[in-house]
């Protein structure tokens, strides 16, 4: 029995995860740690293994506005005109981060 309360347990956080991600405003980001609070390896495992088309998963960004997608993330940030910090590869945190998304 306890099994099944775990298992519901792990589901709901990784759908609190996916509808935190998916309530990020176009042109904006939010961090691994904002849209999974105390544990943002477990945003990232969530967002590695979402196969939902419709997930913006390119808006959630490291805390110090890195990428952690690389070019394929920058990309997709730049069409949407997420500011990035001059001369660096980081998103301008001041300006674009949205908090508890």
């Amino acid at each position: 029995m306890s099994g099944n309360l775990a298992a519901d347990a792990a589901e709901d956080r990784i759908d609190r995860i996916l509808a935190a991600v998916r309530r990020i405003p176009e042109g904006h980001v939010s961090t691994y740690g904002d849209v999974s609070p105390g544990a943002p390896r477990q945003a990232g495992k969530v967002l590695s293994m979402a196969i939902e088309d419709d997930l913006p998963w390119w808006r959630v960004v490291r805390a110090d506005g890195s990428l952690s997608q690389g070019d394929r993330q920058r990309k997709l940030l730049l069409i949407e005109d997420v500011p990035f910090r001059p001369g660096l590869q980081r998103v301008d945190m001041r300006a674009a981060r949205v908090f508890n998304p």
